[in-house]
């Protein structure tokens, strides 16, 4: 699959984004995936597909001991650094896919918005369970079934040029779609809710929370974001290693 975050003209319009611009306090997500964090003091922690390391970065100024963030875009980590460096992360230009994962090394590992990039989600979710100590912790931020099989990830939309209805097809189809994001083409992989879910608790990982993300209050004030309200857009999850369910 190609890498869409490494064209420049691509990458130029994805900087324009609210999210982009503004971090975490732009992300219309973030009030409730901040409510599934942990105390991250002392942790050992890494993010699959760190972006912009905004995430990164407010778990050490939240007393994290280190962060590996990883993320597959050149341009990415270079955004990075430059907006969130720190020295107790280590950002590093490598796939999800292609990361070494070391055995029982991290308190907690993130996830947000990068595994709908994925085709294989098990061997993902078995890499972060080998890779947690007994007991750790994983979040996801993840773009939600409902979306991912969105006929072009689009809306229907009335008269007056406002989204109406958000239309869904081959919903128990997992796999490529194709899809028109910032003026480009891009690939994405739907999952179903049965395959996010049950593939966590195959590793003999626990669920501990699971929500439909939906835009706070103070977030609807941002342009469009009152139809987010229409159709869950982002799935977040926790989930918990089970002390003795992996490397016996």
């Amino acid at each position: 699959m190609k890498n869409n975050y490494n064209n420049p003209t691509f990458f130029n319009a994805y900087k324009s984004m609210t999210r982009s611009k503004e971090g975490l306090s732009g992300a219309g997500e973030w009030v409730q995936f901040k409510e599934m964090f942990p105390d991250v003091k002392d942790m050992c922690i890494l993010d699959l597909g760190c972006g912009y390391g905004w995430h990164a970065k407010y778990m050490v100024e939240q007393g994290a001991k280190t962060v590996v963030a990883i993320d597959h875009s050149e341009k990415m980590i270079q955004e990075a650094l430059t907006r969130n460096a720190d020295e107790k992360i280590a950002y590093k230009v490598i796939g999800i896919m292609d990361y070494a994962y070391p055995f029982e090394t991290y308190d907690l590992v993130l996830s947000n918005l990068a595994l709908h990039y994925i085709d294989d989600l098990d061997e993902v979710y078995r890499n972060i369970a080998k890779t947690l100590k007994p007991n750790g912790i994983f979040l996801l931020n993840i773009e939600h079934p409902t979306y991912t099989s969105g006929v072009n990830q689009e809306w229907i939309y009335k008269e007056d040029g406002t989204p109406d209805v958000w239309p869904v097809d081959r919903y128990y189809e997992p796999g490529l779609r194709s899809t028109q994001f910032l003026g480009h083409t891009i690939e994405k992989y739907h999952h179903t809710l049965t395959q996010i879910v049950n593939g966590l608790i195959n590793t003999g990982m626990t669920i501990d929370a699971l929500v439909e993300a939906e835009p706070s209050k103070d977030a609807l004030d941002i342009d469009g974001m009152m139809y987010e309200l229409k159709r869950p857009m982002m799935l977040l999850i926790k989930a918990t290693k089970n002390k003795k369910e992996h490397g016996d």
